[in-house]
């Protein structure tokens, strides 16, 4: 909405050249423009950034979702492992040693 003096908002200025920005490109420009972000924000910083950046989402997660969300993307990811080939010499853990570390887990 434009202010007394006919000027539009900064906001206001923000969402027209964001649509009309959507309007004149496809999913690749964005996918291309969100790489070009990514491989840049990787060389500018290290390991530690990427840390914070994940705890901080972590706890934004924890704090907009309940435990439904939590059981849901754990029952979906025992489904993944359980669709992969269970060779107890791949060095992986089998399903029943995540099982039980991830029950002890939550009982603390």
């Amino acid at each position: 909405m434009a202010n007394n003096n006919e000027k539009m908002s900064r906001e206001e200025a923000g969402r027209k050249g964001g649509e009309t920005t959507a309007k004149n490109h496809d999913k690749e420009f964005y996918q291309e423009i969100g790489q070009k972000g990514g491989e840049a924000t990787s060389e500018n910083h290290d390991k530690e950034f990427y840390q914070e950046i994940g705890k901080k989402g972590g706890e934004a997660t924890s704090e907009s979702h309940g435990k439904e969300f939590y059981q849901e993307i754990g029952e979906k990811g025992g489904e993944a492992r359980g669709n992969q080939r269970d060779d107890s010499d791949d060095g992986k853990m089998s399903r029943e040693e995540a099982g039980r570390k991830g029950g002890e887990k939550s009982r603390r």
